[in-house]
């Protein structure tokens, strides 16, 4: 630890009658070098070390018990914090071998644009400011990624399962303007017959947006899929067409591109039609794969991509910028502002042509600078090329890894696919329940530290799961997973030694 603030500053450096949180420039100033030195130093040595590493229940339950000193702290004492606390016990998505969820690493640019960002520390929901047009310009920038048509705007979120929410909020306006029904006894009669479509495959977020708009679950309709995991457009009219005769008002299907189970996406042009057919909003949730239109590997599957009503898109997955960027695009943003306009005397635009705010196109009104930047910095510094060619390095790794699966004969592939993923089971898992046996392999290949992965339920049966969604992951990290898996099978999936030579954390 370094030697403690106190002795390395006098009263000398802290500001004249100004208290905390003011100080000195020239502290400020250190510190942030030497924080910028050890996140240099931490994200270069991330790779050598394990994955995750099991965190002691003392300092758990230190960090859990949120005690606050009567006295200041020092500033130093942030970095001391964060060295010894927080960064040694981390998700575990910063390294190569972790393969668990769609959770990616910080690219380096985002880093420093966070930073920057936040020194600035300008609303982005409220007030004519430069990040607030930043915003709109990155928002722009993705739908052309998207393959979306010009004109189309958005907002920047927190993630997926809030740009979900937001549409599913603006489909629900949408659709109860064009009946008349936006308020009054007419409201309460139509939106007790709302009802809403998904595939069987979609995140759970969609059913928590849901209900957050006041859909109850059985009005929820779970769409089955094909055999290759995709939502199944006859199905769906099927459901559709029994929910009209039952007296129901469809308002809503969800389409997914890229599952989170195994990566599949929807047939967008048959639901479009249906949808349109039917007076329904078509939103897709793209939160891992809503920019496959720019891959020409994956741009077949997207067409009719420019039709949709809206769409999710979480750069912080595809893009690794930092966590906490997720997007929805809306071809016409117009239906953003209707669904979430709301006047105040004290949020009045001082220029009467201004622009609407950001904050009438959200539930947000303080909202954070920090996304806009750090994916406009992404942006930049990738450019066009850049996001075919990182998204591509995911599918030729994932290929790989299918590769390796189905050449070992311990090995089953069950799924995969087109997004970069691959499910997989041992195919000598012994006596007992083989969904049991699964779970813990993952859970022993988990413990080790020297990679990781999760399971997921594919057509009634626990898989093992490895998503391919971090640039530093090479050939040798998926050599490494396979010998893990393999290694972990052998032992009967019985708990391991970490990494670390202590036993893994009971819980």
């Amino acid at each position: 630890m370094r030697e403690p603030y106190s002795t390395r500053f006098t009263e000398t450096f802290l500001p004249k009658d100004q208290p905390p949180p003011a100080v000195h420039p020239k502290v400020l100033r250190d510190e942030l070098v030497a924080a910028a030195e050890w996140v240099s130093g931490y994200l270069g040595e991330l790779p050598a070390g394990p994955v995750v590493r099991p965190m002691p229940p003392g300092q758990r339950a230190r960090l859990r018990a949120g005690k606050l000193g009567s006295r200041a702290g020092n500033l130093g004492g942030v970095l001391d914090f964060v060295r010894e606390e927080i960064a040694p016990f981390p998700t575990g998505n910063g390294h190569p071998a972790f393969f668990a969820w769609v959770n990616s690493p910080p690219a380096p640019v985002g880093v420093i644009a966070e930073l920057l960002a936040s020194a600035v520390n300008a609303t982005c929901g409220m007030g004519e400011n430069a990040l607030m047009d930043l915003e709109r310009g990155t928002v722009r920038m993705l739908a052309d990624l998207a393959g979306l048509p010009d004109g189309t705007g958005g907002v920047l979120t927190s993630g997926g399962s809030m740009a979900n929410l937001l549409a599913l909020a603006t489909a629900r306006t949408w659709f109860l303007t064009r009946r008349g029904s936006s308020d009054g006894p007419a409201y309460d009669r139509d939106h007790a017959r709302l009802t809403l479509y998904c595939s069987a495959q979609a995140h759970m977020s969609v059913a928590r947006a849901a209900a957050c708009i006041g859909l109850p679950a059985h009005r929820l309709r779970p769409v089955a899929t094909d055999a290759h995991d995709r939502l199944d457009p006859a199905a769906l009219r099927a459901a559709v067409t029994a929910d009209l005769d039952a007296g129901l008002l469809p308002f809503c299907t969800v389409s997914t591109l890229g599952t989170t189970a195994t990566g599949a996406v929807d047939p967008l042009g048959p639901v479009t039609r249906l949808c349109r057919s039917i007076g329904m909003w078509h939103h897709a949730d793209g939160a891992w794969g809503g920019l496959g239109a720019a891959v020409p590997a994956l741009a077949h599957l997207y067409q009719g991509v420019d039709e949709l009503d809206s769409m999710t898109v979480d750069p912080h997955k595809t893009l690794s910028v930092p966590v906490g960027c997720g997007a929805l695009l809306v071809p016409d943003p117009e239906h953003l502002h209707t669904a979430f306009a709301h006047r105040a005397s004290y949020l009045a635009a001082d220029e009467p042509d201004a622009l609407p705010w950001l904050s009438h196109t959200t539930i947000e009104l303080t909202r954070p600078g920090t996304r806009a930047l750090a994916l406009w910095a992404t942006l930049q510094h990738l450019g066009r090329d850049g996001v075919t060619d990182l998204i591509e390095h995911y599918l030729r790794l994932a290929e790989q890894l299918r590769t390796r699966i189905t050449s070992e004969p311990r090995l089953e592939l069950l799924a995969g696919g087109p997004w970069p993923v691959a499910c997989f089971r041992v195919t000598d898992p012994g006596s007992g329940d083989p969904d049991a046996f699964h779970t813990r392999v993952a859970r022993r290949v988990q413990d080790s530290g020297r990679a990781y992965l999760a399971t997921v339920a594919v057509r009634g049966r626990t898989v093992l799961r490895a998503c391919l969604c971090n640039y530093r992951t090479t050939e040798d990290d998926l050599d490494l997973l396979i010998r893990e898996v393999l290694h972990a099978a052998d032992t009967g999936g019985r708990p391991a030694t970490t990494a670390t030579g202590r036993p893994p954390d009971p819980r």
